[in-house]
């Protein structure tokens, strides 16, 4: 175990610190936009059915993001330890096994999107964090609107579950 001082990291690290956790949530976005079109035809509401489609909207607003931000510091994303996002996101929530309740489903649908939007929410969060302290100010403004996307998304889902509850 490192006796650093976390506040005594240089610039290098910082960046370093940085990449990664960009890379992991990049990443993940990434594999989550490669599916998403089976996410939005497993939900059985139309109001269901629309928030998927303006998460996913938002999903690849987000990567575009993300790709400037590359961009802006020199760098090639790189998936080499993206796994733990990525396992997550792969899960799925077994939202394909075949439930009795259309309601169980959406429901789990639900909690799985949300879930990952607690982690873009968590990533972002550090990510501006890192971002500031490297003075990074143009990619502070990326970050807080990929952020802001992330917290309207779960709170529109929020939204979706009590419509959803008061309809049944």
């Amino acid at each position: 175990m490192s006796n650093t001082n976390p506040h005594l990291l240089d610039d290098s690290l910082l960046k370093q610190v940085f990449i990664h956790n960009l890379n992991r949530i990049y990443f993940g976005k990434c594999y989550l936009n490669n599916h998403l079109d089976h996410l939005l035809h497993l939900a059985s509401f139309t109001a269901l059915q629309q928030a998927i489609q303006e998460f996913w909207d938002d999903v690849k607003k987000q990567i575009n993001r993300m790709e400037e931000i590359y961009l802006l510091i020199n760098e090639t994303p790189s998936d080499k330890n993206c796994n733990p996002i990525k396992s997550i996101i792969k899960d799925g929530f077994c939202l394909d096994d075949k439930q009795d309740m259309p309601i169980l489903s959406d429901m789990d649908l639900i909690m799985y999107l949300q879930l990952l939007e607690h982690l873009s929410i968590t990533s972002c969060r550090m990510l501006i964090m890192v971002a500031k302290m490297l003075k990074y100010d143009d990619i502070r403004q990326l970050l807080t609107e990929c952020f802001d996307e992330s917290i309207d998304n779960d709170q529109l889902f929020l939204l979706i579950s009590k419509e959803y509850l008061s309809e049944n």
